[in-house]
């Protein structure tokens, strides 16, 4: 039986369900995924065998490609978290595993785009873990 998936969005506006397996799982560096995720890098799952079903609130998504490239995010409008999407008319299946609510099935399978990463993302591992906010 395939892997059964479940995500949302911050508000929960948006709820999703993802049957099937991933076939891979990115940790993009490219300057689009910094901009789009504000952070060091995306970290998104894909797959060519999972479908993608809507479980509420699919009218709340808005989708951008940046114009003359494959970049594309699409987002809850009401609190503009990350939500799965399909590529290459609906033949790939991309979820960015932070939306996700259920326990992710693979280890991530490569850092890409790593000559783009941003300056200040090097020796992470070294700095202070803090298992809440700081005091």
């Amino acid at each position: 039986m395939a892997d059964k998936h479940h995500g949302s969005c911050l508000c929960g506006a948006v709820r999703y369900e993802v049957t099937g397996d991933f076939d891979a799982f990115f940790l993009c560096h490219c300057s689009y995924c910094q901009k789009d995720t504000g952070s060091a890098h995306a970290a998104n799952l894909f797959s060519t065998k999972a479908a993608l079903s809507w479980l509420e609130g699919d009218t709340n998504i808005q989708s951008f490609t940046v114009p003359g490239t494959r970049h594309q995010k699409a987002f809850c409008q009401a609190c503009g978290s990350a939500v799965p999407y399909t590529q290459m008319d609906g033949k790939l299946v991309v979820v960015p595993a932070g939306s996700l609510e259920t326990p992710v099935s693979i280890r991530p399978t490569a850092h890409i785009m790593m000559g783009s990463k941003a300056n200040w993302d090097e020796g992470l591992e070294d700095i202070d873990r803090l298992d809440g906010l700081p005091a």
